[in-house]
This record gives C-alpha cells, sequence and structure tokens, in this order.
C-alpha cells in the first residue's frame, strides 16, 4: 500500500450527481461507470515534473529524497514522479519546498504530462540543431503547465507562442513561466473568433498563415476527466454547455490546423470524457481538411479503446489511433489526446 492510499475514498453523501450526468456517462462507460466514479470521488495523487531547464531529474530526484520524500517514476513522463508521501511525516505539501520555490519542479498532475510528451515524442534528445528554428505555439496557454513543459522540451531554443483569451489568466502564467526560467517565449493575449461581419476567422498571427512547425491546443473543455481534483466538473455539467464548448473547439481547432506549416505536428487534448469534445472534434477537422491525418500514440500508458460510434455523433473510424484514458486506468485524471500531422 502506498502512502496516499490509507484516505483512498472521499464521502460522496454530500454530492450532487445530476440524472442527466449519470444517464449519459453510463452510455459512455458502460459497466465501468462504477469504478469511474469510484476513482472520480478519491484523492488525486500528487505528482511533480523536473524542470529541466535548471537542474537534471538525478540531482533533483537525489535532493528530495534525501529530505524523505518518497517518489515513483510517471511511466510515462520521464521528468514526472508520483509524490508518495514523505517517510518520517504524514505530508504531502511538496509545493512548500524552496526547490519549488526555485523552479526545479514543477507540481503538475501525470495526465497532464501527456499532451507535450506526445507532442515531442518523435524527437531524438541529441537533435538539438532542430530546435533552434522551431516555432511553436501553445493555444490555451495558462496557467503554465504545458507551457513550461514545452519550453524544456525545446531547451529554450527557437519561439514559443504562449497564448490565452482571458488576460485574468496572463498572471500566473507569466509568474509560472518566470519561476521555470522560460527565454524563448512570447505572451499574446487572442480569442480566436469568427467576424460578426463576414463569417470569416479572425487570425491575430495573420490570415490563415501557415507559420509554425508545432501547436498544442489544449481546449477548454467541460472537465469531466478532473472530478477527483474538483467537484465544479459535476455541478456545471449540462448539454447546454457541452453545445457551447463544442462550437469553441471546434474554431480553436480548425484555427490551429490553419496556423500548421506543412508537414508540422499539432496535439489536440482535453481532460474530459466526453466523445462529442474529443473524437467528434478529431472527425470535424478530418471532414474539414483532407491532409489532416491521425498519428498513433505509442507510451507506456494504460489506456481505454477510442470511441469510435456513440450516438449520432459523426465519428471517424480513423479516431481508433486516439489516446483516450479514464481516471481508473492509471490512477490519474481522465485524459483524451490526439496527434495529428498536417500531411503537404
Amino acid at each position: 500500500m502506498t502512502l496516499h492510499e490509507h484516505e483512498r475514498i472521499v464521502s460522496a453523501d454530500k454530492i450532487e450527481i445530476k440524472p442527466v450526468f449519470e444517464d449519459r456517462y453510463k452510455k459512455i462507460l458502460g459497466d465501468r461507470y462504477a469504478e469511474f466514479m469510484e476513482f472520480s470521488m478519491s484523492y488525486l495523487r500528487k505528482c511533480v515534473r523536473v524542470n529541466t531547464l535548471k537542474i537534471s531529474i538525478p540531482d533533483l530526484k537525489a535532493r528530495l529524497e534525501k529530505k524523505g520524500w518518497v517518489l515513483e517514476q510517471v511511466p510515462w513522463c520521464k521528468e514526472g514522479f508520483f509524490v508518495q508521501g514523505h517517510e518520517e511525516m504524514d505530508r504531502f505539501d511538496i509545493g512548500n519546498l524552496p526547490e519549488h520555490a526555485l523552479g526545479y519542479f514543477y507540481v503538475q498532475e501525470a495526465a497532464s504530462m501527456l499532451p507535450p510528451t506526445v507532442l515531442f515524442s518523435d524527437i531524438k534528445e541529441n537533435d538539438a540543431d532542430y530546435f533552434k528554428e522551431l516555432k511553436v505555439l501553445d493555444l490555451c496557454a495558462a496557467p503554465g503547465s504545458k507551457t513550461t513543459q514545452i519550453a524544456q522540451y525545446m531547451k529554450n531554443e527557437g519561439v514559443l507562442i504562449a497564448n490565452d483569451v482571458d488576460i485574468s489568466r496572463l498572471r500566473p502564467l507569466t509568474m509560472n513561466l518566470q519561476r521555470i526560467g522560460v527565454k524563448n517565449m512570447l505572451i499574446t493575449l487572442n480569442a480566436f473568433q469568427y467576424s460578426k461581419n463576414n463569417g470569416k476567422p479572425r487570425n491575430p498571427f495573420g490570415e490563415e498563415k501557415e507559420f509554425f512547425d508545432r501547436i498544442l491546443v489544449d481546449a477548454p473543455c467541460s472537465g469531466t476527466g478532473t472530478i477527483r481534483r474538483s467537484f465544479k466538473a459535476l455541478t456545471m455539467y449540462s448539454p447546454g454547455l457541452i453545445r457551447r464548448l463544442v462550437a469553441t473547439q471546434k474554431t480553436l481547432i480548425k484555427h490551429a490546423f490553419n496556423m500548421l506549416k506543412p508537414g508540422g505536428t499539432m496535439v489536440y487534448s482535453t481532460c474530459t470524457q466526453e466523445p462529442a469534445e474529443n473524437e467528434a472534434i478529431v472527425s470535424f477537422l478530418l471532414n474539414q481538411f483532407d491532409n489532416a491525418e491521425i498519428l498513433p500514440i505509442d507510451l507506456d500508458i494504460k489506456r481505454t479503446p477510442a470511441i469510435t460510434e456513440f450516438e449520432d455523433l459523426d465519428i471517424r473510424p480513423e479516431t481508433k489511433d486516439c489516446l483516450r484514458i479514464y481516471p481508473q486506468d492509471n490512477d490519474t485524471e481522465g485524459f483524451f489526446v490526439c496527434k495529428i500531422r498536417k500531411n503537404a
């Protein structure tokens, strides 16, 4: 038994689960619904990611273990470690350590590390020259967990655009980028919407200009994979919310693909389990662009097969190569990740 499991189950007595949520998620998960809710009502494992811009993985691991922290490797991210707790004290407040203030590590959920890992999974570590001319966009960047992860993979080379739509979110984004020591970024505040006058998309980086080599679209979503972090996803859930989010997600993924260079790679990800926000959005992109191709994701992770049929949703069979994980698969948050290439 690991240290975090002594208080695994959170009392659900006072948590209201809407009938519309229960009905839909029983359809989505089938006989795995009870297991999904059990994990969704349990405490989430603490996890950290080593910031290799400031310290090596062995050095930080040695520093933390010397102080009594018990760490376990995240299988799909070599910089990631589950924090099992402290070997002498019942504590998990690793974010209060000086190493955190110094930017030696970032407190980040393990499944959240997947999108940047997938975005750069085809790059070899010794291919340093590749990053010097690289242009990368993190379209929905705040508060910066994935942005800082991208920056460390880029080794502070090239150009990283960290964009968000909400000015109030730029402050934590800026603070996190500074603490981690990111030097190759530009922060932008842009909403990717359609013009009310002519119905054309407004692109602040140029009119449909193919500018970026790699793009991450970690889209705003209903967050049903993050219930164990916050019950807000349960209280806010509604079909109307899903419809509004789907409209935004379609706009974002279409804009991102238009800004991607031929031969470039993008990742679309969410922390929801909704097929309407995941496989159906990717299928929308494939229907819009003949040169969009889904790439397989090969990681050391337990996964649930992608949903290729659900109700009346238009889902393409190619979405079988998307990565879908439920909280019970790896004792993490639930996540969805798709890797897409823009063919010439």
